[in-house]
């Protein structure tokens, strides 16, 4: 079982999302802590993170230890611009 720790930034762009939306992601976030590790995650080129694909959004996480810390939360079109 691991731990969610969400970014101020993750939680600022999860609430300027549809209501609709972001229960989907919140339930798929929640899901993580079962399986971090399932069919829809893959790990980022060049980086350390992973990114969990919901549909046309992404949720970009960082596990360490037995916590995940979500980083960014958005379209898939945005997501990726650092």
């Amino acid at each position: 079982m691991f731990n969610l720790e969400w970014t101020a930034r993750a939680l600022k762009e999860l609430d300027k999302l549809e209501s609709s939306i972001s229960l989907r992601i919140l339930q798929k976030v929640e899901e993580l802590k079962d399986n971090p590790f399932s069919k829809d995650i893959k790990r980022l080129k060049g980086e350390t993170s992973f990114r969990l694909r919901i549909g046309d959004y992404r949720v970009i996480f960082d596990i360490v230890g037995s916590t995940i810390f979500i980083s960014k939360v958005g379209h898939r079109k945005n997501i990726y611009d650092f």
